[in-house]
């Protein structure tokens, strides 16, 4: 290639909402630089991997993916990675991987700009990972993919220090962002059509703890995003249970635009896991709170994250999990066998559960939860929903959208309906998804 300025990037993006936010800001970043994104990885000037360390499987495809370019002849001008793996893996990258040209961490992104330009015009790696974010990034130029849902970030990194997780290595300590700036973010999206927002944080109950001069906490956040006109759906994601309070239940009850879904995760159901984990609640404190909510706000739905095969997990303390999964009936659960990550404090213990036990336990969870879906399924037949209109589905034909609860709904319409919130009347499912028809009452938009 020549001296002049690359003209296309691609970003391929692995991992969390979070990650998928920060490759939409990156995107923005790169547009004002006039870039434009290339149709593929392959044709594109600058190629950037915004990457995860949460599970092996996802650093491992990178991994290989890292490993085939560097195999073949290199057909970009440059060749990033961002995200979490840069925070975990830092320069180690550089000799693993000669071919990188940055690498660029988590609480960095604001520098894509000045690193990019560094890596072109010194043609030497650049390695920029500092430890605490400054928040101080422009997410109004975020280059939005969807038209209809946006996420909103309002608090990065993490404090609770699970002993599986290496979240607060690769994202740093809690940092919440000022409320005008949320606000702010949140009109201008509502102004450019978006009828749904979701707010994002590796724990956004924390909002607001790191700064008590702004008298500013999640529930008060949530209530001042409600009074914005115009505002359509706000969900938020992820939770920590310690942190989910009275004062935000009773904000998902009154708050009009607050959806009725709460990821709760639970993790295991064995208190002696819990502990070992550290997630600083008893599977009695878990439960009492999932009571509560239920009380004050009866229509909610819960979604769960769940670990099979943690260090030293008995098969009785993988039945507390089930009965737990049994009992509490999520809308939801995402549910994966423990896999030690480097960096983490549960790596100096064994991995002595066998791959095999597992696996089987993680089969009869899923087993469970399809189980559960079918029946909460079945008793929707016939029901009334709104739902929000997202897309078509892959059928060309239907269109698809989310209910308040987040479940999956399509049926059928035209392309007017895209953006706006119908009333639909469920007459059926397939699989995960609910199938219904127009309601005959009036069309809310």
């Amino acid at each position: 290639m020549t001296m002049q300025d690359p003209k296309t990037y691609f970003i391929r993006t692995y991992g969390c909402q979070m990650n998928e936010l920060d490759t939409e800001i990156m995107a923005g970043q790169l547009e004002k630089r006039n870039l434009t994104l290339a149709p593929d990885e392959e044709s594109a000037d600058i190629l950037i991997f915004n990457t995860c360390s949460i599970r092996d499987l996802a650093e491992r495809k990178v991994m290989g993916k890292l490993g085939q370019m560097g195999r073949s002849h290199k057909q970009h001008r440059l060749i990033g990675l961002t995200g979490c793996m840069a925070m975990a893996k830092k320069d180690s990258l550089f000799r693993k991987f000669p071919h990188l040209d940055f690498v660029l961490g988590t609480n960095n992104i604001t520098d894509l700009g000045a690193v990019i330009d560094e890596a072109l015009y010194t043609k030497k790696q650049v390695f920029r990972t500092e430890d605490k974010f400054e928040e101080n990034l422009n997410y109004l130029d975020a280059k939005r993919e969807d038209k209809v849902k946006a996420f909103v970030s309002i608090i990065r990194g993490c404090d609770k220090f699970c002993t599986y997780c290496v979240v607060p290595y690769t994202r740093g300590s809690e940092v919440s962002r000022p409320p005008e700036s949320i606000i702010e973010e949140c009109q201008q999206l509502i102004s450019q059509g978006f009828k749904e927002i979701t707010l994002l944080g590796q724990n956004v109950n924390s909002y607001g703890k790191d700064e008590p001069a702004w008298n500013c906490l999640f529930h008060d956040l949530l209530y001042r995003l409600d009074k914005i006109p115009g505002m359509g759906r706000i969900r938020f994601m992820t939770s920590h249970p310690v942190d989910i309070t009275l004062d935000l239940m009773q904000a998902i009850r009154d708050l009009p635009s607050l959806c009725e879904f709460v990821h709760f995760p639970l993790q295991a159901g064995s208190d002696r896991i819990l502990k070992k984990m550290h997630r600083i609640y008893t599977k009695e404190q878990y439960f009492e709170k999932v009571v509560n909510l239920r009380q004050i706000v009866p229509n909610v739905a819960l979604g769960t994250d769940i670990i099979v095969g943690f260090p030293t997990e008995t098969e009785q303390e993988f039945q507390e999990t089930y009965d737990a999964l049994k009992e509490i009936r999520y809308a939801i659960s995402f549910i994966f066998t423990y896999s030690p990550r480097k960096g983490t404090p549960a790596i100096r213990w064994k991995d002595d559960i066998p791959e095999e036990i597992k696996l089987e336990r993680l089969q009869r969870l899923l087993d469970l939860q399809i189980e559960i879906s079918q029946e909460d399924r079945q008793t929707m037949l016939g029901s009334t929903v709104e739902v929000l209109v997202e897309r078509f589905n892959r059928d060309g034909r239907h269109l698809k959208g989310r209910t308040r609860c987040w479940s999956k709904v399509i049926f059928e319409g035209d392309a007017s309906l895209i953006g706006t919130f119908q009333r639909v009347k469920i007459h059926g499912y397939s699989h995960q998804t609910l199938v219904g028809e127009l309601a005959p009452a009036l069309i809310m938009v």
